[in-house]
């Protein structure tokens, strides 16, 4: 396809890094969505969530080793495929929700391949990028939202333990979660006293509360924890005591830029909905398409699109060349995001009365819009950033 346009559509999905490796990886995650994931995508919003069996699936597609080594059951790659993989299952898979839930293991064993042992590596990535597992990550806690360094749940050393005290929410795949990366205070306030503890399921005192009810992202399980005396091994500490900050951090980074093409990817699926309603739908005589009002919002949609793309693919470009780009980051999260709201709104307003019907996406990608200016670190986290970096 041309300068990457889908089928009907002249403006580029591609992103500038993109090459023929990329392309092929497009339409392999692509034939996976439209198999896999879309004919369902309705059946899973309600009630949710979508089979365990799917990571399996997506497995056997190579689909979940994207940017792991091939020596832990990986299939390689970098940011750039991880990004350009998404697109193709947000936007043919036509559920956020799923493509969430398949790739929550993408925030959960990053801090493993960055500090753990050898052993810690072989027990739990494979299984994870087999489909046979499911990681989640654990940050945030009740009353705590993005205030990382005040975070409250302890892990006390008692001999070859660490005892946790404490509770986590609106962890993604949490419900299900096999083990999960979780934030401890193993020492003093701030930064310096945070640490990542690996916890398994079935460990004594770690216990999974309700599944979370939320406003989009609904074929996905979001969950509380809860650890009360809750006994783990102390070899399941990642890396050293008080190092659990900056590998939060490294986290943070690859995980903005990766919510931002998710928007990316959002808006797009919105853009190219209401560009197929709009030359279908009549009204007075002639085709939405046809009064400079509609062609008018669907010029502005695609343009912001296209620029949210251009930014998010030169900050993925920065960061593989080993660039500092929190800042990047954190200015990419926020136009992205601000980007795909205003395209989902202007989608479900361009569908009139249809476009807040559950039968029709562009009502459900609205809704899943909602959640990117709050997850992982919220908006006005981001412009604090920002204005450190920048020196004001």
């Amino acid at each position: 396809m041309s300068l990457g346009a889908r089928k009907g559509y002249t403006v580029p999905m591609e992103y500038l890094f993109e090459t023929d490796e990329h392309r092929a990886l497009r339409a392999q995650a692509r034939r996976f969505a439209e198999r896999e994931i879309a004919p369902y995508a309705d059946a899973w919003e309600d009630p949710g969530p979508f089979p365990r069996e799917l990571y399996q699936r997506a497995a056997e597609a190579q689909l979940l080793g994207i940017t792991y080594p091939e020596a832990l059951g990986g299939s390689g790659g970098d940011l750039s495929h991880a990004v350009v993989a998404n697109d193709e299952l947000v936007v043919a898979g036509r559920s956020v929700g799923a493509v969430v839930g398949l790739g929550s293991h993408g925030i959960a064993l990053p801090p493993v391949l960055a500090a753990g042992t050898e052993e810690q590596k072989l027990r739990w990535v494979p299984p994870v990028l087999r489909g046979e597992k499911i990681a989640a990550l654990a940050i945030t806690e009740p009353g705590g939202g993005s205030d990382v360094a005040g975070l409250r749940t302890r892990a006390e050393r008692d001999g070859d333990h660490y005892v946790l005290h404490g509770a986590k929410t609106f962890i993604t795949s949490g419900v299900r979660a096999d083990f999960v990366t979780v934030a401890v205070r193993t020492g003093g306030p701030g930064h310096g006293g945070l640490s990542l503890i690996v916890v398994e399921r079935g460990t004594p005192g770690f216990t999974v509360g309700r599944s979370l009810k939320k406003m989009g992202w609904c074929a996905s399980d979001t969950a509380e924890l809860f650890f009360e005396d809750c006994r783990v091994p102390a070899e399941n500490l990642l890396g050293v005591e008080g190092g659990g900050f900056l590998l939060i951090v490294h986290n943070f980074v690859t995980e903005r830029v990766f919510l931002a093409a998710q928007c990316v990817a959002i808006a797009r699926l919105a853009y190219e909905e209401s560009v197929r309603y709009a030359k279908e739908r009549s009204a007075f005589g002639k085709t939405l398409s046809g009064f400079q009002v509609t062609r008018h919002k669907l010029a502005e949609m695609a343009s912001r699109i296209a620029a949210a793309r251009a930014l998010t693919g030169e900050v993925v470009t920065r960061h593989l060349r080993g660039e500092a780009v929190p800042h990047l980051a954190a200015m990419c999260k926020n136009t992205a995001t601000d980007m795909c709201s205003a395209v989902c709104d202007q989608a479900v307003q361009l569908h009139g009365g249809y476009g807040y019907m559950r039968d029709y996406v562009v009502e459900r990608l609205y809704r899943d819009a909602r959640l990117y200016p709050i997850g992982g670190g919220t908006r006005e986290i981001m412009h604090e950033i920002i204005a450190k970096t920048e020196g004001y």
